[in-house]
């Protein structure tokens, strides 16, 4: 049930996968919000969330004080408990935990290539470095613009290593990719979604990375456009699933798991899963 008539708040960008993953979830279930344009740079009169990372969301609290929260996975979660109807996690636990580990997929994998894209090519990031400052709806002048673009660019590539990209791994990263790409595609030729006739997470999560993949960076939307443009189509239907109207026929059933899904499961093992064994190793290791 609705805890609030009131929209939901937050803060974000065009250029956050994040943000536009929970731009589309938030649409497709109905939920009515309010999305400030801008960055914890510029935003003053609010709370600032502990990493401050896009979206941040603002929850009034009981004692009337604002709370910024961040993470949209909880978030989905969140509104899956405060709000009825249009559901986005399949009812059955099985197929639940597939979508999740899809979700987390999207979430930390994809958006590796997401940044490597941006950064890494100079084409890439020349375009990023124009458009990423001007996502604002304040006024500014180019004379003001110009060392904000440069500042970006410098920021954004030096921070490459974080998501663990380097020469070393770029062709890891791309030949990924396009796997997955092609795993898509295929999977979309027989199914609208990934969690069957209706949306789950994952399928959000997933629009999120492609908005900017498939989308918005020159050399990845070059290839998605070239490899698989049923992908490119699907990115751009997502973005409003307002009108559809579900049934709960519509979920992917554990007996019924196409083996297309399968395919998208097989480029997780290949690439994410050692990534995060040698996280938890390292973890445990206190590396």
């Amino acid at each position: 049930m609705s805890v609030s008539s009131a929209p939901v708040s937050f803060l974000g960008a065009p250029g956050s996968p994040y943000t536009r993953k929970m731009l589309a979830a938030l649409r497709y279930r109905r939920i009515p919000y309010r999305l400030i344009i801008g960055s914890h740079r510029t935003l003053t009169d609010l709370p600032k969330p502990k990493p401050q990372l896009l979206p941040t969301f603002y929850f009034t609290k009981d004692d009337g004080s604002i709370e910024a929260v961040v993470d949209s996975t909880p978030l989905l979660r969140r509104f899956e408990r405060d709000f009825d109807g249009r559901s986005i996690v399949p009812p059955d636990p099985a197929i639940a935990f597939l979508d999740y580990l899809l979700e987390d997929f999207a979430d930390e994998w994809l958006t590796k290539a997401m940044f490597h894209y941006r950064w890494h090519f100079a084409a890439d990031a020349a375009q990023a470095g124009e458009i990423l400052p001007r996502w604002s709806t304040k006024p500014v002048s180019e004379a003001t613009l110009a060392p904000v673009k440069t500042f970006v660019k410098q920021r954004q590539i030096s921070r490459l290593y974080v998501v663990g990209s380097n020469d070393t791994t770029a062709p890891v990263i791309e030949a990924s990719y396009r796997r997955f790409l092609a795993a898509m595609k295929t999977h979309l030729e027989t199914s609208g979604f990934l969690m069957g006739a209706r949306p789950g997470a994952s399928d959000f999560a997933t629009y999120g990375q492609l908005t900017q993949l498939a989308r918005f960076d020159p050399t990845p939307m070059a290839i998605t456009l070239a490899e698989a443009p049923r992908v490119y189509a699907w990115t751009e239907v997502v973005e409003d699933l307002s009108g559809m109207e579900p049934t709960d026929f519509d979920w992917m059933t554990r007996e019924n798991i196409p083996e297309t899904l399968r395919e998208i499961f097989v480029e997780m093992g290949r690439t994410y899963m050692p990534v995060m064994l040698a996280n938890a190793q390292a973890v445990a290791r206190r590396a």
